[in-house]
């Protein structure tokens, strides 16, 4: 079966999803349209409860590894735009799509037997669509993401209060001819934890990591100040978006980060709470960029950390000109390099080249190794 047969049977079939098992509060959702237009692309699958939740669906194939670290941060690019939608933008949407007039939506929810209230349904439609209050489900033929990676990413989009579901959907041939499809949740399942802050109006939060040592907006910052900051946020940005942009590592299921407005970004490991990561940063304070392990405090990433000393030897090989020292309080693998002038076009150009090697190596070398120390910690 093609994506598009899977795509085509859901939309037909929407009870083979097995919403039940992942969210209950979603289930009864109603098939509203295929390729649903949005400005981060169409949504295979859309569909809405009878209580106005929205439930988007992204088909994969899993015979290409790159996609399936693509798809999650496709599915998460389609869930933020519709935070910026109201239900009367989904009306437009699916009317364009579907050629129907008036409130499809609305219509298609009542032809499958549902008395809504329509001011009550849009209302609610557009504050769970303002909340992010999602089902996103991944579909594929045979999915073998691992789920921590997965969560680790999730980290990094703490606004939204969406749902995550991989859902395996093997098809199988009959000795008639016939085509069996038996939906599964994917088996192993864990709680993503997200964390949502709230800040009262005309405060900012800090990054304690920014490079530059800046400090948060307050009233006393002058408009010049202000300006002067924002360019060198836009710079840091400019710096992670180019990085990233170009940045090809061999190993497929490695999460990618967002661009930062700060002066690092992170590749979480998979180790529980997020707690070990690589940490790829720019000082421009000193002309330099590197890469480094890093690990919360006494937390299972740094257990892992630790035990990858007796391997010290086979990481500094892999990670030449790399330092590899597990004789300090806690294990401290990272490498550095200093340019003259990181606002120079040349040095900028040779340091996000450096960068993406080394973070590649970094990655390729540790990624496996923390995962094997976490499993042994398991174990007990």
């Amino acid at each position: 079966m093609s994506e598009g047969d899977i795509q085509e049977l859901i939309h037909r079939h929407p009870l083979c999803l097995p919403i039940g098992e992942i969210d209950p509060m979603f289930a009864g959702a109603i098939a509203i349209c295929r390729e649903l237009t949005t400005p981060a692309g169409p949504i295979d699958n859309f569909l809405i409860t009878p209580s106005g939740l929205p439930v988007i669906v992204e088909c994969k194939l899993w015979r290409n590894p790159e996609g399936r670290r693509e798809v999650i941060g496709q599915i998460l690019d389609y869930s933020k735009e519709l935070t910026k939608w109201s239900s009367s933008d989904v009306q437009r949407e699916v009317s364009k799509r579907t050629g129907r007039k008036g409130n499809v939506v609305l219509d298609l929810v009542r032809e499958a037997g549902y008395e809504v209230d329509e001011i009550a349904f849009n209302d609610a439609l557009t504050f769970n669509l303002r909340r992010g209050r999602f089902l996103l489900l991944i579909v594929g033929d045979g999915i073998r993401e691992g789920v921590e990676a997965i969560a680790d990413y999730l980290q990094t989009h703490a606004g939204l209060h969406f749902t995550l579901g991989l859902v395996e959907m093997p098809v199988y041939s009959t000795p008639s001819g016939e085509k069996l499809v038996v939906p599964r949740v994917l088996a192993r399942t864990q709680t993503i934890l997200r964390t949502v802050i709230s800040v009262p109006d005309g405060a900012a939060i800090a990054d304690p990591d920014d490079d530059e040592g800046e400090t948060a907006f307050n009233s006393a910052e002058t408009p010049e100040r202000r300006e002067a900051r924002e360019r060198r946020r836009d710079v840091r940005y400019s710096f992670w978006t180019e990085f990233l942009g170009g940045l090809e590592l061999d190993d497929p299921e490695q999460m990618l980060p967002s661009p930062s407005l700060g002066g690092h970004v992170v590749f979480k490991l998979g180790a529980p709470g997020g707690s070990s990561w690589i940490t790829v940063y720019r000082d421009v304070r000193y002309n330099a960029v590197g890469v480094t392990l890093s690990s919360n405090a006494n937390s299972p990433g740094e257990r892992a950390s630790r035990l990858l000393s007796d391997q010290a030897d086979e990481i500094s090989k892999e990670l030449g000109g790399a330092t590899v020292d597990f004789s300090g309080d806690r294990p401290d693998i990272s490498q550095r390099l200093v340019l003259r002038d990181l606002n120079n076009a040349d040095d900028r150009g040779k340091a996000i080249k450096w960068l993406r090697e080394r973070t590649n190596a970094f990655v390729n070398s540790l990624r496996p190794r923390i995962r094997s120390a976490l499993s042994e910690i398991e174990r007990g």
